[in-house]
């Protein structure tokens, strides 16, 4: 996946860039991840397709795709610093990430979002068409549960 540059910022898939102090920071505190260990993150992003964006070459924002790169992705972790939120960062990164994986032509795409519908719907995400076909395994609060075999 290429480099992406606009006139403020550039999009890249390169994990040699990443700030991952920075988006450990901004993971640990967001609702979906809070509290999560930089540990994870790292292993997280190691096992997963990678977006950073870069303005002046530091990083406002970052999102992930876990993928089979062949019939599934699952878009995770996205993120623009709350400093740089509300100047189209976001949904240039949204359409750098869906361009790519159109490429792909992948079977399905998922993402969950508690916030964000109106932005996800820009790029063609829609509510699930048979969420009664879906199931999961939901462990709430993992990040603030001790590790196993401890107390």
């Amino acid at each position: 996946m290429e480099n992406q540059t606009s006139e403020d910022i550039v999009i890249s898939s390169d994990k040699s860039l990443l700030d991952l102090d920075r988006i450990h920071a901004v993971l640990a505190s967001a609702y979906w991840s809070k509290g999560i260990p930089r540990e994870v993150v790292e292993r997280a992003i190691q096992g997963s397709l990678c977006f950073g964006v870069y303005k002046a070459g530091a990083q406002i924002g970052f999102a992930r795709v876990i993928t089979d790169h062949a019939t599934f992705a699952y878009l995770a972790d996205v993120f623009i610093v709350e400093e740089e939120k509300q100047r189209g960062y976001g949904k240039a990164l949204i359409a750098h990430i869906t361009e790519a994986l159109g490429r792909l032509r992948l079977r399905r795409t998922l993402l969950a979002t508690a916030d964000a519908h109106g932005l996800y719907r820009q790029y063609g995400f829609t509510p699930l068409e048979k969420p009664d076909n879906f199931m999961e395994i939901n462990v709430k609060e993992i990040y603030q549960q001790g590790k196993a075999g401890t107390s």
